[in-house]
Formats: structure tokens, C-alpha cells, sequence
């Protein structure tokens, strides 16, 4: 049997034998060049950036993007923050560097999601007009224009590429120390091992979980997203299982720095991973689970032990709600 998606074809069931081809963000320098394939290919770009309580970084994120890739070279057609009700002014910052902010809860209200980022995400696509949606986390620190253009060269260069992922560099900043290349720490201990013992192809990627990645909307609005942190591990199993690696490439961005999370977020993130990884294995049939997953994180705080509870509910494809057609709207006066 066959799978037929927007001329992609996979054979259901067989794993990927195709490597995933790796490009560097240099690859697509000058950017003049690029912005002529992109007028020419009548392709437009959005750029999308989930949030919670980021003012301290978003702001120059969002003003370097459009100076860099609006004002100097026409590349980005748009610049979007998705909100998750933010308490330090992460919208009006954004709004004051040129995107357009809006809360998670009011675009598309009729159909309500949880607060997380891959609800961020999900909502996106009711408001973002690109042919290419390209997702970017704020809390970087050190961001560059190459953190988007880099991502967005692969798709004006192939017409076959769906999905691009970012991988670089990830230093761990403890405490005014630095560690190279200890960053990634629920990638390397938590999900690459999985991916080693149950799906090795997609432990090819350096980066699975990237907040750094772009792909064809069309394509992607015929799959579902995960609510929360579970997001990017679970667009790849559906990547990988709708069209295939060989429509997957990679990119390297040299080095990344980023708010380096504590251990008992981490935690909570992987526990929103691991639902969403268990949940893609049983349907591929890789795995059986005879009882429903956990949802409570018991860490150790200061006074003991601690509950957190963490649920990744799969949000519908876009498609599946609104059919193949444009975008659903936001409640006016709330943009």
C-alpha cells in the first residue's frame, strides 16, 4: 500500500533509507541571490515565534529579523508572535519591533486549545499567509539572520523539501561557567536513545527537538500537533511517516545560545515528550501500552516532593477543522 500526499509517495511501514542531506547556512549566501529565487518563485515566507514571558529577548530577535530580512534584502514576508499569555510584556515588546502579536486565545476562538507551545504553533497557521512558515524560539541570545535565511534557502533551491530543522553548537551556561556542547540535555538522555531503539532513522537528526525549523504550510496543515513541548518530536514522527526523510534536509547554524532551563523544567518537558513519543510509537504499532500514560511530574522541591501536571493532547490537523482554505481570523480589536 501506498501513501500519496501532494505528489510525496512512502511505502507505509518501510523505514526511510535515504540520508537526510545536510546544507550549512552559508550555502545560500549572497542573500540577493536568494531573494531573487524567492520573487521569482512567487514563494512568501513567515516568520513565527512562540512565546511566554520572553520579553527580555524577543524584542531584538523580532528588530534584527526585519531589518535584516524585510528592509535590507525582501526575504521574509511577514513576522508573527504567537502569545501564550505572557505577564512581562512580551506582546507590546514584539508590536514595538515591528511583528504582529497576538494571543494564543484569540485567534481562531472557536476552537480553544491548552496554553503550550505547540498550541502556539498550531494557531499560527490560522494567521500566517506564507507558502513557507518558519519557526524560531525567543529566548536566543545570540540570534542571527542566518537562524532564518538559513532555513528558508533549502525550499527555494528544492521544490521536493517539506521540512528543514536547524542543528548547531549548544553550549550549557551553569552558574557563569560555560560547558561546550553540553546543551540538548532531554535530546541526549531522553529522546535520542528512544529514537536508537525504536525509530534509528530519525535519530539521524542532530536536533530533533530544535525550536529552529521551517516547512511547506500546505503540507503541513494535513498533520496534527502536539499541544506542548511535544511538538517538534511529534511533527517529525509525522513528517517521517506522511511523506518521508528524503524530504527532510538539515541545516548547520554554527552555534546557538539560549536561556538554559533548570533541571525540574526539563523534566516537566520530558514528561510532555515521552506522551507524545509513546502516543506516535502505539500507532505505528511499534509499541503496546496497557495502561494510559502518566501525567503527573512528582520532582523534588525545597519542601519535598512535588506534582506537576503535564498533558499533551494531539491538536487536530488545521485541514481537518477548516479545510484546505486560507485563514480562520482573530477576534477583532485583539491583534
Amino acid at each position: 500500500m501506498y501513501i500519496t500526499t501532494l505528489g510525496f509517495c512512502r511505502r507505509k511501514g518501510s523505514p526511510s533509507k535515504s540520508m537526510i542531506r545536510e546544507f550549512h547556512h552559508e550555502d545560500f549566501l549572497p542573500l540577493s541571490s536568494l531573494a531573487r529565487k524567492k520573487q521569482s518563485s512567487e514563494t512568501t515566507v513567515s516568520l513565527v515565534i512562540p512565546t511566554l514571558n520572553e520579553a527580555a529577548t524577543v524584542g531584538q530577535i523580532v528588530e534584527k529579523a526585519r531589518r535584516e530580512l524585510i528592509e535590507d534584502v525582501p526575504l521574509l514576508d511577514e513576522i508573527i508572535v504567537m502569545d501564550s499569555n505572557s505577564s512581562d510584556g512580551t506582546a507590546q515588546r514584539a508590536r514595538d519591533a515591528g511583528a504582529r502579536a497576538y494571543n494564543v486565545r484569540d485567534v481562531s476562538p472557536d476552537y480553544p486549545v491548552p496554553l503550550g507551545k505547540g498550541s502556539a504553533l498550531w494557531k499560527s497557521q490560522f494567521v500566517a499567509t506564507g507558502d513557507i512558515i518558519v519557526c524560531v524560539d525567543a529566548d536566543i541570545c545570540n540570534f542571527q539572520s542566518h537562524f532564518v535565511y538559513g532555513l528558508v534557502g533549502p525550499f527555494l533551491v528544492d521544490r521536493e523539501v517539506v521540512f528543514a530543522k536547524a542543528f548547531y553548537n549548544r553550549p550549557l551556561k551553569l552558574n557563569n561557567q560555560v560547558f561546550e556542547n553540553y546543551g540538548g540535555r532531554v535530546t541526549e538522555i531522553l529522546v535520542r536513545p528512544l529514537l536508537c531503539a525504536f525509530m534509528p532513522e530519525l535519530a539521524g537528526l542532530y536536533q530533533p527537538l530544535s525550536g529552529e525549523y521551517a516547512f511547506r504550510r500546505k503540507p503541513v496543515e494535513k498533520i496534527p500537533f502536539s499541544s506542548g513541548y511535544g511538538v517538534e518530536i511529534g511533527m517529525l514522527f509525522d513528517i517521517d511517516r506522511t511523506f518521508g526523510l528524503s524530504h527532510v534536509v538539515q541545516i548547520d547554524m554554527g552555534t546557538r545560545c539560549h536561556r538554559n532551563r533548570p533541571v525540574a523544567e526539563l523534566s516537566c518537558m520530558a514528561l510532555g515528550i515521552i506522551q507524545t513519543m509513546f502516543r506516535k510509537l502505539q500507532r505505528e504499532n511499534v509499541l503496546s501500552l496497557h495502561q494510559a500514560i502518566g501525567t503527573t511530574m512528582i520532582s523534588r522541591g525545597q519542601q519535598g516532593l512535588e506534582h506537576s501536571t503535564i498533558t499533551e493532547e494531539e491538536l487536530p490537523s488545521k485541514e481537518s477543522v477548516m479545510g484546505p482554505h486560507p485563514n480562520a481570523g482573530v477576534r477583532k480589536g485583539r491583534k
